[in-house]
């Protein structure tokens, strides 16, 4: 989910990025919190400890549990990045895996956390908008939806080989089109604009 550059120890001039998908994040919540929306600002207060009850954005009163992933996480990298925009996250217990965080959201009443696209499912979650924008794919497609990366494969120098043609096939309309679909992962040819590894957005 994040770019060479962003991670230590890792020299990006040794390395060749080669994107392979793009992925949406949410916010999500437990169904018990009757909260459809929030602004990006509220989400950011919330995850930095800044709000810390349901009722202060239109909510029931009730204490605001912010489960979060863990420091080397892709996703959170992608969150923090849309979304805190460098001040520090809350204190908050951390989990290891998407697939963790939506079965803790799910039987944990007023709880927040924010999962991939893939693992937004169950009658015991939502997803939240955001600004009054859903995360879907064309929104995503066009920066409407701002909390999206990229899935990378790297290789060390130039891709040849059995591994060039792998990243081929990866990024061929058979795979882009059928199971990076089917994973509820974006393909890369629908995007109308590039991110880089700051974050800035450009139109193609």
């Amino acid at each position: 989910d994040i770019f060479a550059s962003q991670e230590e120890g890792i020299k990006p001039s040794k390395i060749v990025d080669h994107k392979v998908a793009v992925v949406g994040i949410a916010p999500v919540v437990n169904k018990d919190i009757n909260v459809s929306n929030l602004s990006m600002k509220q989400l950011r207060d919330i995850f930095t400890g800044k709000i810390t009850n349901w009722k202060d954005v239109g909510g029931p009163d009730m204490a605001i549990t912010v489960v979060n992933r863990s420091s080397g996480s892709g996703t959170r990298t992608v969150f923090e990045d849309s979304v805190l925009k460098g001040e520090t996250a809350v204190k908050a217990q951390e989990q290891d895996s998407n697939g963790t965080v939506q079965k803790i959201i799910s039987s944990t009443p007023g709880s927040i956390s924010y999962l991939a696209s893939g693992y937004i499912s169950g009658k015991n979650l939502r997803a939240v908008k955001v600004d009054n924008v859903s995360l879907t794919t064309e929104n995503i497609e066009n920066n409407k939806w701002k909390i999206w990366g990229y899935e990378h494969m790297y290789t060390h120098g130039k891709a040849e080989g059995q591994t060039a043609s792998f990243i081929k096939y990866f990024k061929s309309k058979k795979v882009q089109n059928g199971i990076v679909k089917e994973l509820g992962y974006i393909p890369l040819a629908g995007m109308k604009v590039d991110k880089n590894s700051q974050g800035k957005v450009t139109s193609k």
